[in-house]
Formats: C-alpha cells, structure tokens, sequence
C-alpha cells in the first residue's frame, strides 16, 4: 500500500472511532494486531489479536465513562507505517488529563499489524488512573 492509502486508512479509523462505529475500526486491524500500552495503569499491557483489542476498547469506554477522545493534529506516512500526532482527552471520575500522545501504527497490506501508544505525559496519565 502507499504512504498516501496508508494515511487515509487510519485516518478514517480514527473518525470511525470518534462516531462510535467499532465495526469499522475492527475492519483495519489485521486479525494477529499486536497493540501495545505503555506505563502503570488497568489498561498497560500488550494487546494480541483483534478480539483483545476490541476488549480493550470496551474497557477503555468503561474506564473513562465513554469520555476518551483523541484529536488528529497530523499524520506522517510512509508504505510500511503511520504515525499520527495527537491530542488526548481523558476523564475517569472526577479527574482529567489532556496531553500530547504519538501513536504509530505498522501496516501491511491495508490493514494494521502493530500499534504503539506513546504519551507525553506518561506520569500524569498513570496519576489520572491511580484517583478512584
């Protein structure tokens, strides 16, 4: 695939994503997606397979009462990758944390294959998860 298809791919992933429409989102991710989550919270851990995935949307949801939203600020891409520089929102009870992520995205024939989060703030992200 082209730099270009791979862009389009995840941006439309992404508003996807923002609608709620999960099945589309599946659509992009390869069956073996492994997606990574850095840092010291409920969600860290690696991610195998599209169905872990998903559930680690539903928990994300559940987590942050469906408020977590990203905001693409740009997209750099190449055949093999995307990466897509962000804003995030995140609530989890009465606590909020905005911040700058980067998230890169491996991809092979169209569809995503690996994923990495990469927060700016990892510190008060893991904060964020620690207040009840």
């Amino acid at each position: 695939m082209s730099a270009q298809s791979n862009a389009d791919a995840i941006r439309a992933g992404y508003e996807a994503f923002a609608k709620g429409d999960i099945d589309s989102v599946a659509k992009l991710l390869a069956p073996g997606i492994r997606w990574h989550v850095a840092g010291r919270g409920p969600l860290t851990g690696t991610y195998e397979g599209r169905d872990e995935v998903l559930r680690f949307f539903g928990g994300l949801t559940d987590l942050t009462g469906g408020t977590f939203r990203v905001e693409i600020h740009d997209l750099l891409a190449s055949d093999d990758h995307v990466v897509a520089l962000m804003r995030q929102h995140v609530s989890h009870g009465d606590a909020h944390h905005d911040s700058n992520v980067v998230h890169v995205w491996h991809l092979r024939d169209g569809a995503a294959t690996e994923f990495w989060a990469i927060p700016e703030d990892q510190h008060g992200l893991e904060e964020l998860w620690a207040k009840r």
